[in-house]
């Protein structure tokens, strides 16, 4: 049984070790708020979320002071607004991001998350209509997330969404020029999207997901780093053990806190998404414990494999720890993120190539990574369609979160702030891609999703 005999083992990896709970993450399902008139849809998505979120923030911040356990961000997901919003008779979605900042804004969470669509197996009007939004909901809002599902391992890959994606990924940039295309932070393209994901700019409420449910997102690299210390020199085997022990503690505080707040918020408890989330703080970077496994450089022969253990281990322990593990759980690597992978990418020793490599043995993909400014829509098109296809074939969720920024060259850096980040800016190859990404279709789902 947990108790608060667990959150006190915790105090050293707390105090010393950068853990924390990154993020209590409430879904709201919008179903019900659909209207034909864009105002009066609006006005009850605005209601029903300052209404169900009214107390979050607060709790949170309580459960922070009486456990001592730092809640570093408070979050909303919703039901995706392309199936919300597509009763309505208008052009632009661009008001129903409005509406989310809004309310945001007013029970005073980090970020919101939902203005998505689901277009694996080809675009409804209103799919069209919430992408082609994207980059002027993104520019003209603070803390509105977007997600498009471009894939699945059941669906194969809608080439149209991807061809349409790299268009909209250069347009926020553009409109988000000021800052160095921040839009594009905020944007996330997948492929096997998962319906409970807390982490941003992923997160959506999805249909499958309860009327309201709140979700855990817990993090805390700088704890395996240090544990990891204790056992150097030692074989793979112990390795595997400590970070199994480690995750084991990690997860057990996030089911507490989020079984606590679960109770005092009068929603149901939903899952523990036990990932390494690393920061651009120094001793909380998912490249270090890589390093520490005895690489000189995160990014060199043998990182795939270090990080295949890694996360492997992390989600056995975690599973000990909760009877409801979910969201994406791992190992996260975004470069702008995380102290190590900056470091790695500005030496020339971690590159694209190799994050797409380490994409089939950890979570999600390449994310928070910034290319040249001048890079075209087509190849960003591709680079998505080169991680749609690790996860369609894989059967595992994968995701592209790329900053193409205005007027930057390889060799700049994109500072973004908070934890956020700073990116340095990464070569990608100038060779066309035009030809394949014109074809458009689908590229068919594998044989492996043929289980039933």
């Amino acid at each position: 049984m947990l108790n608060q005999k667990d959150i006190f083992q915790t105090i050293d990896m707390i105090e010393q070790r950068h853990l924390d709970i990154r993020t209590i993450t409430m879904g709201i399902s919008l179903r019900d708020c659909a209207h034909p008139d864009v105002k009066t849809c609006c006005d009850q998505i605005y209601d029903k979320i300052t209404r169900r979120a009214e107390n979050l923030v607060r709790v949170g911040e309580d459960i922070e002071k009486e456990f001592g356990i730092p809640i570093v961000n408070k979050r909303i997901s919703v039901t995706p607004i392309a199936l919300v919003a597509e009763s309505c008779r208008t052009d632009s979605y661009v008001p129903f991001a409005q509406t989310l900042d809004r309310a945001a804004k007013e029970v005073g969470v980090n970020f919101i998350g939902g203005f998505s669509a689901l277009v694996q197996k080809g675009c409804t009007v209103g799919d069209r209509k919430l992408i082609e939004s994207i980059p002027e909901a993104l520019a003209c809002t603070d803390r509105v997330c977007s997600s498009v599902n471009v894939g699945s391992t059941k669906a194969g890959i809608n080439m149209n969404a991807v061809a349409l994606m790299g268009q909209i990924i250069k347009k926020t940039a553009a409109l988000t020029a000021d800052n160095d295309g921040l839009g594009c932070a905020k944007l996330v393209v997948f492929c096997n999207a998962v319906e409970d994901n807390p982490f941003m700019a992923g997160a959506f409420h999805g249909v499958g997901e309860p009327e309201c449910v709140l979700n855990v997102g817990v993090s805390g690299p700088g704890v395996v780093h240090h544990a990891l210390k204790s056992v150097k020199g030692q074989p793979f085997d112990v390795v595997a053990e400590t970070i199994k022990q480690t995750a084991f503690r990690i997860t057990r505080m996030g089911q507490i806190v989020g079984n606590e707040a679960s109770r005092r918020l009068g929603v149901p408890f939903g899952i523990v998404d036990l990932s390494l989330a690393p920061t651009p703080a120094v001793g909380d970077s998912v490249a270090r414990i890589l390093e520490e496994m005895g690489l000189e450089t995160c990014g060199i022969h043998g990182t795939t494999a270090a990080l295949a253990m890694l996360n492997d281990a992390v989600k056995k322990g975690g599973v000990m720890a909760s009877n409801h593990v979910g969201g994406l759980s791992g190992a996260f690597i975004p470069v702008s993120e995380d102290e190590g992978m900056i470091a790695a990418a500005e030496s020339g020793i971690l590159t694209l190539n190799k994050l797409e490599a380490m994409t089939c043995v950890c979570s999600v993909g390449l994310d928070m990574i910034a290319v040249p400014g001048d890079t075209t829509a087509e190849t960003i098109s591709a680079i998505i369609a080169d991680e749609a296809a690790i996860g369609m074939v894989n059967s595992k969720t994968t995701a592209v979160r790329i900053i193409p920024a205005p007027g930057k060259v390889v060799g700049d850096r994109v500072e973004m702030g908070g934890l956020l980040g700073s990116a340095p800016v990464m070569p990608v190859y100038g060779q066309s891609t035009v030809d394949f990404i014109s074809r458009g279709g689908r590229i068919p789902a594998p044989l492996q999703s043929l289980k039933n």
